[in-house]
């Protein structure tokens, strides 16, 4: 392969990532979409960003890279960087990431997305925002234009654009879509293409067209769950208390308004049986009791406009959340599921929530498939593709799906089914069990062990017992944390891998994916109990709908979705073609033949009972 006709931008190229840049070459040319499972070690961001870059300077198309997590948009930066560093070609590309992470005023990042836009459109609207503000100023034409023609010279990270912007007093946002009228490659997160309104709104001011895109979605498996959390919607009785408390501030009059509202949801939640917890709920049965109270439609109209002015003191409103909650549940039934949950928050006070839960995600994919030039889908663990394919929405598209491309020798793969976290046999007694195994694995590997929970809840019940045994330094994820905090932490678990310490982390917490140890900075990954979605009422209906409409309701609504999860967690024990380390799968359900077909073809688990060949294998590597 001539490497200069795909912009390819190392010295090396692997047999995988040569058929890949193939691939999505033709894929292009000819207006074809592709799903690719590519394994860490094929290189898919230099495969998928050369040959489609190539293409769109040529043919004057836009490329839009997009991710599920803003930290994964630095391997797409860095290797613009080295593509435009080695052929010297003159091309533009911009990172953006949510709008309100690029907002510079104070409190924005506590909003949430819907309540951000509204207070963003509120302040440009009335004038108020000094950083808007500037843009629009005449008299800083220059300054402007000097600080775009500096962010235009090379491709930079979306922090780099926000403190230059916040130095100059200019809004990054609004400068990162000056740059994006030119740009050939645009840098995102997934919602700026699958939510409709911001992809509207952004293509518009960067004068885009769909049909002329290429659409990359990196880490695709996680596009449906992020599919269909987008076009969820929950009321809760704590929103409910949050906007009774605003009209009492800003319009008395519609107090018992939101008073009634939330009495309907709490004798809803009567109708339940206590040792449920949820039921099902029709949209006429909530909407004519709200019709009771006025006119459904009239009351939207009267919130939002008492939102817009508790936004102008308070930057979020609970009353805007409403409206927008009531806007949505008049939607479809079709691929939706509307169901009452009653809880408990973390501070155990109780809640009552009405959702309107989306259950098909091609109703946001298939728009972009039938309308895009290109939508190339890859990740690691887009396994089966067959399942991408179907919950997605393609129609004709190319699959290919590559081997692992490292040693197998290099990673050892054990089965342990001493344990299980299965619901029915939890006990103190077992996750006494649960952490012995995990000590004698730990005490087998020379360096640092990653283990993952099913939950926090079972990480913390078998904490307990295992900070007992291990004389390891124990290092614990929390929920929720943010970017600094995350990589504190993991900066931490670095500096003992001499010595080896232990991160006890979440399957879907900030560290089953998408974090990189390569080398000796992992040894050892320890996949606790099988991480299935909680078995409510939302996932019955979303095996329900499954079955209907793919006749593979367990399959693609139960159990691919835990496994895929599992996958990630393994993936992050071997990085390169060098790194060694062992897989250590420890609940029992993972040696049944039933659950043993769901591995993809390769991976060549052992079931074991002991720690043995962990001992041999670190003794030979």
């Amino acid at each position: 392969m001539n490497k200069e006709d795909f912009l390819f931008p190392y010295e090396n190229i692997r047999n995988a990532q040569d058929n890949f840049i193939k691939i999505v070459d033709k894929a292009v040319k000819y207006k074809k979409h592709v799903l690719a499972h590519v394994p860490t070690g094929v290189g898919k961001t230099a495969g998928v960003l050369g040959p489609t870059l190539k293409y769109a300077i040529k043919n004057n198309k836009t490329v839009f890279f997009l991710t599920p997590r803003h930290t994964q948009h630095h391997i797409a930066v860095e290797t613009l960087k080295e593509i435009k560093d080695k052929y010297k070609i003159d091309f533009k590309a911009v990172d953006f990431i949510g709008k309100k992470w690029m907002c510079p005023v104070s409190g924005t990042d506590l909003l949430g997305s819907h309540e951000f836009a509204e207070y963003c459109k509120e302040v440009k609207d009335k004038e108020i925002c000094e950083f808007y503000q500037n843009i629009q100023n005449g008299s800083k034409i220059l300054q402007k234009q000097l600080l775009l023609d500096e962010l235009k010279e090379k491709p930079r990270h979306v922090q780099e654009v926000c403190e230059a912007c916040e130095d100059k007093k200019f809004c990054s946002y609004e400068i990162s879509t000056e740059i994006g009228k030119k740009a050939n490659v645009i840098i995102g997160d997934y919602y700026h293409m699958l939510s409709p309104s911001i992809r509207d709104s952004l293509f518009k001011k960067m004068n885009k067209e769909l049909s002329q895109s290429i659409i990359i979605f990196d880490e695709a498996h996680n596009l449906p769950s992020k599919c269909r959390d987008l076009l969820t919607n929950n009321l809760s009785t704590f929103n409910l208390d949050g906007a009774i408390n605003e009209a009492r501030q800003f319009n008395q009059e519609l107090e018992p308004i939101f008073k009634e509202i939330k009495e309907i949801i709490l004798n809803f939640s009567k109708n339940i049986p206590l040792q449920k917890n949820e039921g099902l709920i029709e949209r006429q049965e909530f909407f004519d009791e709200v019709e009771r109270i006025d006119a459904y439609e009239k009351l939207i109209v009267e919130f939002k406009s008492i939102a817009d002015a508790v936004r102008e003191e308070k930057k979020r409103s609970y009353i805007g959340g409403v409206a927008h909650f009531l806007e949505a549940w008049t939607g479809p039934d079709e691929g939706f599921a509307r169901i009452l949950t009653r809880g408990f928050s973390k501070n155990n006070k109780p809640f009552t929530s009405l959702g309107y839960r989306c259950l098909d995600p091609s109703f946001l994919t298939k728009p972009i498939i039938e309308n895009a030039h290109s939508v190339i889908c890859m990740s690691g663990t887009l396994w089966p593709i067959d399942m991408y394919d179907d919950l997605l929405g393609f129609d004709d598209v190319i699959k290919v799906d590559y081997e692992n491309p490292f040693p197998s020798e290099n990673r050892l793969n054990l089965i342990v089914p001493k344990t299980s976290t299965k619901f029915t046999m939890r006990s103190e007694k077992m996750y006494k069990e649960i952490a012995e195994n995990i000590n004698k694995v730990v005490e087998a590997i020379n360096g640092n062990v990653a283990v993952f929970f099913p939950s926090y809840k079972l990480r913390d019940d078998i904490f307990v017992f295992l900070h007992g045994l291990t004389k390891r330094n124990i290092i614990n994820e929390l929920p929720e944390l943010n970017k600094n905090d995350r990589e504190k932490l993991i900066e931490k678990f670095k500096s003992f891998k001499e010595e080896g310490a232990i991160l006890l982390g979440v399957s879907g917490g900030s560290f089953g994916e998408g974090i990189d140890l390569p080398g000796n900075l992992l040894k050892g990954v320890i996949v606790v109990g099988l991480p299935l979605g909680k078995p409510d009422l939302e996932t019955e209906q979303l095996i329900r709908y499954y079955d209907i409409k793919f006749a593979k309701g367990m399959d693609y609504g139960y159990f691919f979705p835990a496994f895929i999860k599992t996958f990630q967690n393994a993936g992050r024990c071997i990085r390169s073609e060098t790194d060694m380390g062992v897989v250590v799968f420890l609940d029992q359900r993972y040696a049944w033949s039933h659950y043993l077909k769901y591995f993809p073809e390769g991976f060549n688990c052992k079931i074991v009972d002991n720690v043995d060949l962990i001992y041999e294998f670190m003794k030979n590597n």
